[in-house]
């Protein structure tokens, strides 16, 4: 009832051309004394807002000059990880400015906190570069494409998402050999599909908002370009293999009688018994955390093995388990992920910070479920030597575009699809009409994150070019290729 009363209240939004604060959730209750702000009314708020926070603002970035050191806040959010692992992180952000970009959302936050916002604060992803869309699959096992990480999911200025992605475009346009011509159209592809989602979604009620979803079959309905059509094909098959049965001979040998996972240091590495001891007594208590039909399904599993396995580049360096478990026969098998969970990079930038979110990986999961239309059954978090985590499948049909793989125009029309994807998720949890009367059905706002995505590539370009000189002269320890 959260995001529904967020609305009713008009999303709480203040007007201010700096740092936003976002409303702790409210208890739900359903009241005639309560009466909805009228849709119009919030419409007209948003609109209002362009007076103290002009559109054209948005598309500013000027560093300041007391501009915390990128390479810094790097260090700072290596605090906490396996040390081992913090120079596989860091080679994989000097390999490309790209890798740089997906390991410094806590560079971006530190920036865009100091930005114009209008006050409006849905719950964000936090990291939602391009490479953050993707598909996996629904409890109905259909492959849908939606957002698909949540580590800094948190209440926070919807602003700060958008102008992520549309960064993330330039950038990944840049890298894949894209002029500058054709990455200025990307971004506005981008702006625009967020900006006329939102205003599509704002007309809708709550509920059937809430059901609005991308499958596959929708989505290659709906794409016109050929090229693109033939690469979402790709990975879509791609992404049906990765399920737990597939990836039973690859990852998994037989020792001794039964099935383990396979070592590959310093990737996948084994654990000593007492803490797979500990990890499978946090997974028990793992089990209390979801909807009973899938706690009594997964009663009907037994931990065979686990390891330690690194993932991603933004996550490298925290602390992430798979758990082999088995059901009733050989062949009857389910992966689980265990990953750790941190305070968003969000956090020390809206008000209120994570007060309501005691257990980190309680708010990535509630967060998640939040953004995406449809969720893994069996997210859930627990608690393991101190350590917060959440717990998800860890071969659920997931899958991501090949962007080096698709031409100027295909990538356009791709990073459109993102838009409409983040706008939906944006929309399902509050503000929707404020931020659709503010963006309006103009291109002023797909212009100044234009301006915006070109000057923050190249900022960013210059922060990769400041740890690649760290890396050189031995200041931040790297091991790269891994």
């Amino acid at each position: 009832m959260a995001a529904e009363q967020d609305e009713r209240r008009g999303a709480g939004a203040t007007p201010s051309s700096h740092v936003v604060h976002a409303d702790a959730p409210a208890q739900p209750y359903l009241t005639l004394r309560d009466r909805p702000t009228p849709r119009a009314e919030r419409h007209a708020m948003g609109k209002a807002l362009r007076g103290s926070v002009k559109r054209s603002a948005l598309g500013v970035w000027d560093p300041p000059t007391d501009r915390i050191d990128p390479v810094r806040l790097v260090q700072q959010s290596h605090e906490g990880r396996e040390s081992w692992l913090v120079p596989v992180r860091v080679g994989r952000m000097v390999a490309s400015p790209y890798g740089f970009l997906r390991g410094s959302a806590i560079v971006m936050a530190a920036d865009c906190a100091g930005l114009p916002a209008t006050g409006i604060t849905p719950v964000i992803c936090g990291d939602s570069h391009v490479g953050n869309f993707g598909f996996y699959g629904s409890p109905e096992r259909e492959l849908v494409l939606d957002l698909n990480d949540f580590d800094e999911a948190h209440p926070g200025p919807w602003e700060w998402d958008l102008r992520r992605l549309c960064a993330s475009t330039w950038v990944a346009g840049r890298q894949n050999g894209h002029s500058e011509d054709d990455c200025a159209t990307a971004v506005a592809s981008a702006s625009a599909a967020y900006r006329e989602q939102v205003r599509h979604l704002a007309e809708m009620p709550l509920v059937d908002r809430s059901f609005e979803r991308l499958d596959l079959q929708h989505l290659l309905a709906a794409t016109a370009n050929p090229e693109l059509a033939r690469a979402i094909d790709r990975a879509a098959g791609r992404a049906r293999t990765k399920t737990s049965d597939r990836a039973l001979p690859k990852f998994t040998e037989e020792h001794a009688g039964t099935r383990r996972i396979v070592e590959e240091p310093p990737l996948t590495t084994r654990l000593d018994p007492a803490h797979a001891e500990a990890l499978a007594i946090g997974l028990d208590e793992y089990l209390t955390t979801l909807a009973p039909h899938w706690r009594r399904l997964l009663g009907g599993y037994t931990v065979l093995d686990m390891a330690h396995k690194v993932v991603g580049v933004g996550s490298v360096g925290l602390r992430a388990y798979v758990a082999l478990c088995e059901g009733s026969s050989p062949d009857d098998v389910l992966f689980l992920q265990l990953k750790q969970a941190r305070r968003s990079v969000v956090a020390p930038f809206v008000h209120g910070d994570s007060a309501w979110h005691s257990h980190q990986g309680q708010r990535v999961v509630e967060y998640q479920q939040a953004l995406q239309t449809v969720s893994d059954p069996l997210l859930g978090w627990t608690t393991v030597e101190g350590r917060q985590f959440y717990v998800r499948q860890f071969r659920n049909m997931k899958g991501t575009l090949a962007l080096d793989s698709i031409g100027a125009t295909a990538f356009a029309d791709y990073v459109g699809i993102c838009g409409r994807l983040l706008a939906k998720g944006h929309a399902r949890t509050s503000g929707a009409s404020m931020i659709a009367g503010y963006v309006g059905p103009g291109e002023v706002l797909d212009r100044a994150m234009t301006r915006f995505a070109r000057a923050y590539a190249d900022q960013t370009e210059q922060d990769h070019a400041a740890l690649v000189a760290a890396v050189r002269d031995g200041r931040v320890a790297a091991e790269h290729g891994v």
